[in-house]
């Protein structure tokens, strides 16, 4: 029998290799594919989220169920650049507290310099993401996500080669030694790289946004303007049809969270590009590059609009760099790049999603709705000190 570790190693491997084959589609199944033990999609633990009266509580794995000291841990981990191959770089590099755990970047840049083919997704409410990448519908489990930023080689991010180097890293911080115990008293044969992912996994699950001007107004707690107002509606009009993809309260329509009737993991093709015949460009061709089924290229994740005015650049290789552009993208049904390498009609393209079509939009809708977009931004969430760096 295969031991945990070299499962995880297998499953950290399948992940990063490109599988050309059409014997997986989009969405991704039910079954979690890629788990390690037993998945009890409706576990609970006695954990605290602090959810309120908008949000479910989030899904956890049976095996790792959120504990106060395991989020204490994890957050230590999250800031520790000791955890990246050259100590320059630790999880909170690409995804930064002030700009909701993104970057500001078009395009990631990993602890060796090397350039991301996409950009940081926010990590606002991520314990209710259906997956956990722009585009790959296998990656479905915080605590197997972590193996990648660890040590992943196609990108590298972190650039830990071995189990045994995070563990000599971890053995460099005295405070460590009182953390593990204290998140895992029981453990003897887990190892650390499971408990630092289990960690991990535990804190990015507390990471919640739902203390918004727009929450609060619902709550009865405060007032927006009333062009705000007008885009609420707007926005939720057949006529823009923007709440399809990015449904409330998470505002995606990829989400998933505890006693959740169905598992749906939803991508799209949005006409960003269009090369030939509806291709994307090759370092981004969406779902495609984990399917090789044609119908999935150019697909990927909505992520969540929680505090999109702090997020840009926008789409999944920054490739504009404003709301104003991201509403001239949809409004055009798909962008046209009239000249270069990318040139093409993306509203033209045989896999555009149905629900991108052109929209007649005044300058008068156009600006509440970016009034209303701002409402969705969470200051306190920005903020929290219970969620910053914890190092001296």
């Amino acid at each position: 029998m295969r031991s945990r570790k070299a499962l995880w190693l297998l499953f950290l491997a399948a992940l990063t290799c490109s599988c050309q084959t059409n014997e997986l589609t989009a969405p991704a199944p039910k079954k979690k594919i890629g788990s390690i033990g037993e998945v009890k999609i409706n576990s609970k633990s006695d954990f605290e989220y602090g959810v309120g009266p908008l949000f479910s509580t989030p899904w956890e794995p049976a095996r790792n169920l959120t504990t106060a000291e395991k989020v204490t841990l994890g957050r230590h981990l999250f800031y520790d650049k000791n955890l990246s191959k050259n100590r320059s770089q630790s999880c909170a590099t690409c995804h930064q507290q002030e700009r909701a755990f993104t970057d500001g970047l078009k395009r990631s840049v990993g602890s060796t310099g090397e350039l991301h083919p996409r950009g940081a997704m926010s990590l606002a409410n991520v314990g209710y993401a259906a997956s956990l990448s722009w585009a790959n519908p296998l990656l479905i489990e915080l605590e197997s996500q972590a193996l990648l930023p660890l040590f992943g080689e196609n990108p590298v991010e972190m650039g830990l080669k071995s189990w045994a180097e995070a563990e000599e890293r971890i053995q460099e911080r005295p405070i460590y030694a009182q953390l593990f115990k204290a998140a895992f008293p029981e453990e003897t044969e887990q190892g650390i790289v499971p408990q630092i992912t289990d960690a991990l996994a535990a804190f990015q699950r507390t990471l919640l946004s739902n203390n918004s001007t727009y929450d609060r107004y619902l709550l009865g707690e405060a007032e927006i303007s009333s062009a705000a107002l007008l885009g609420a509606e707007l926005f939720s009009s057949e006529k823009f049809e923007c709440f399809h993809c990015h449904a409330e309260p998470y505002f995606t329509d990829h989400f998933h969270y505890e006693n959740k009737r169905s598992y749906q993991a939803l991508y799209h093709n949005t006409g960003l590009y269009n090369l030939e015949q509806g291709d994307y460009p090759l370092e981004n061709t969406g779902v495609f590059e984990v399917t090789g089924n044609q119908q999935d290229m150019g697909r990927f994740k909505a992520p969540t609009l929680r505090n999109i005015a702090v997020t840009a650049p926008y789409m999944h290789d920054g490739s504009i760099s404003t709301l104003e552009g991201v509403l001239d993208h949809y409004a055009a049904g798909g962008r046209t790049i009239e000249s270069g390498e990318r040139k093409g009609v993306g509203s033209e393209s045989p896999y555009l999603s149905e629900l991108v079509r052109p929209i007649e939009m005044s300058a008068s809708e156009r600006e509440q709705l970016l009034a209303f977009l701002s409402s969705l931004t969470d200051e306190e969430f920005l903020s929290n000190p219970e969620l910053g760096n914890p190092w001296p």
